[in-house]
């Protein structure tokens, strides 16, 4: 009887794939490591993010519904046929509130879409509640920007009263009551001087007895030297004829024009800080149709911009 052979002794040291599962096992601990290390990094930044993302796209909400079985993912492949469904009703706003559902034909529940609002409270505690603002709708906008308007239009009003009160004072010290109105508006204040006083009829060169009153006019401009001054000539609606001037238009801006030069001429104001122009007979103050009326619409307006207008 053959003597059975020794059995072999086996290789020194661990077996081989005993390196490669410990590997494996340490970079699955690294990797599940990583990931806590990311869950824990800050849970707040994470909560504001959650919160966020749910309002923009209707995902993240407490109580909301997740993408359940059947629906592409618990069965696999087959339930693709369903999949134009799940996009749709991940894109609706739920609000976790079973009672908010509707349903469909075929007993399907589909969220229903709910809007809100935001105070200005809410705008400055957004990062305490974790909570987006809405955005504006256009109408919305309209009615902030006509508020914004209003509010703009109140304060030149203001601006213009305090200004017309000081130009007041220095018109009554320079004893100019009876040949100067003063009005004003949300962007300017008015000086009126009436065109009889400053031109001979269908002329556009200043009388002689007329330039103490613009001297006394230059000196008050000067202490709004700052501010843009407008000069506009006016006249009434009858045709003029004369050699000079074909029409009222260039009769207008002739006297406007002569006012201007002799501001520059004669008062320390920047030229540029000056406008001048002729509106013919298009913007009438009173009627036309009689004597007194037609003399009230031939007129010199002088205009002082406040800080608050948009004119450049």
């Amino acid at each position: 009887m053959a003597r059975q052979a020794p059995p072999e002794e086996p290789p020194k040291g661990a077996p081989a794939w005993t390196a490669t599962f410990g590997d494996l096992m340490n970079l699955l601990l690294c990797f599940f490591v990583l990931l806590y290390a990311f869950s824990s990094t800050d849970v707040d930044k994470f909560e504001a993010i959650a919160a966020s993302m749910s309002k923009a796209f209707s995902i993240f909400d407490p109580g909301g519904e997740s993408v359940g079985e059947g629906d592409a993912v618990g069965n696999g492949i087959s339930q693709l046929s369903n999949i134009s469904e799940m996009v749709t009703s991940l894109g609706k706003n739920t609000t976790g509130n079973s009672d908010n559902k509707d349903y469909n034909e075929d007993g399907m529940g589909e969220e229903t879409f709910e809007s809100k609002s935001f105070s200005k409270e809410d705008l400055s505690n957004g990062e305490e509640k974790n909570e987006a603002p809405a955005q504006t709708t256009g109408e919305e906008q309209e009615i902030t920007d006509a508020q914004a308007k209003q509010q703009l239009e109140e304060s030149g009003m203001k601006e213009s009263e305090e200004l017309a009160e000081r130009i007041e004072e220095s018109v009554n010290e320079e004893d100019l009551s009876k040949q100067i109105d003063i009005d004003f508006t949300s962007q300017y204040v008015s000086l009126t001087i009436n065109g009889s006083l400053l031109f001979d009829s269908g002329s556009a060169k200043i009388k002689d007895s007329a330039e103490v009153t613009l001297g006394k006019v230059a000196k008050i401009l000067e202490a709004y030297a700052q501010s843009t001054i407008e000069i506009e000539g006016h006249t009434d609606n009858v045709p003029i004829s004369n050699s000079q001037f074909k029409s009222n238009d260039e009769l207008s801006d002739a006297r406007a024009l002569s006012v201007f030069e002799y501001f520059r001429d004669n008062a320390e104001l920047d030229p540029a800080m000056i406008k001048h122009t002729g509106r013919g007979d298009y913007v009438p103050v009173a009627d036309n149709g009689t004597p007194e009326g037609r003399q009230l619409n031939r007129r010199v307006e002088i205009r002082i911009f406040n800080q608050l207008s948009d004119v450049s």
